[in-house]
């Protein structure tokens, strides 16, 4: 404890770290309200199904614990560690909120409806922070495990631990026909694009996440 203490403490001491951290912040607050109202119009705005070449051949499995519940528990698991190393918070969080910018255009664009025998979850406050009937495309649960499968690349663990989590989670939601095939393929490809942005815009938070902190940590890094 008293490592991770001194370890805060060297960080935050560093005021533009501690800036881009209240920035990241912010900008993930208003990306989750942008995104809740995005929700909101694309699921006012739904229309027809569509033939799905996936869908349309397998039945429709019951998923509703892994589609409700695995993210909250991916999502705490993943918190938790970067939280042991915060000089990754920053670029982790701005990536999660262009993320979800991102993908608000892309659901208020596109307003298929859901398809026939999609899986009816049971709407609680826990399910309706993870799916509506027209936030479709491009399907988030597989997206952001593929994200944080970007970000934390060079760590080889964490990497194939997030791949196979994306790959689980568009499993999961076209078992449970809760998305359509277009909306887990794409969302591999949308998501590198977003992860290439990020390099760009936030390429200092990226240098200072790509640190390695087994070295001495008393030394200076360099922060927006």
């Amino acid at each position: 404890m008293k490592v991770i203490k001194e370890t805060y403490i060297k960080h935050f001491s560093n005021k533009s770290f501690a800036w881009s951290c209240v920035f990241a912040i912010i900008l993930l607050i208003v990306s989750l309200v942008v995104s809740f109202y995005a929700s909101l119009y694309a699921t006012k705005m739904a229309s027809s199904p569509v033939t799905d070449i996936v869908l349309s051949n397998i039945r429709v499995y019951d998923v509703d614990l892994f589609f409700v519940y695995g993210p909250w528990v991916w999502w705490v698991i993943l918190s938790l560690l970067t939280m042991l190393k915060p000089h990754k918070i920053p670029f982790m969080v701005k990536n999660i909120a262009l993320f979800l910018l991102v993908r608000s255009v892309f659901i208020t664009l596109t307003h298929i409806g859901p398809f026939p025998t999609s899986l009816l979850i049971e709407p609680t406050k826990l399910s309706s922070m993870f799916t509506s009937t027209g936030d479709l495309f491009f399907s988030a649960h597989t997206g952001a495990p593929f994200l944080m499968t970007l970000v934390f690349w060079k760590e080889k663990i964490y990497r194939y631990i997030l791949l196979a989590t994306s790959l689980f989670f568009g499993i999961v939601v076209l078992m449970g026909h809760i998305h359509y095939t277009i909306d887990v393929v794409g969302a591999f490809f949308i998501t590198y694009s977003i992860y290439s942005m990020a390099e760009v815009l936030f390429k200092n938070d990226k240098e200072y996440f790509d640190q390695s902190l087994t070295k001495d940590e008393t030394q200076g890094v360099s922060s927006n």
